[in-house]
């Protein structure tokens, strides 16, 4: 079970990002870099939700009923 709620909270985080990345893009001026941060996140918590979904697969926690 925590595994799922670990899970929902990394893809909550990454729509948190693409929201703020997304308000960046349309207030920040071009030399902003908070938008490349913001970016740099999201691809982090990617990877951190495939390494989890991986994971629980392998070892059965997110097995197929």
């Amino acid at each position: 079970m925590f595994l799922k709620t670990l899970i929902a909270l990394v893809f909550l985080a990454m729509l948190t990002s693409l929201a703020a990345g997304a308000g960046f893009l349309l207030r920040d001026d071009s030399a902003s870099r908070r938008l490349l941060v913001s970016l740099k996140i999201r691809v982090s918590l990617a990877a951190l939700l495939l390494a989890l979904l991986f994971y629980g697969f392998y070892f059965g926690g997110l097995s197929a009923p």
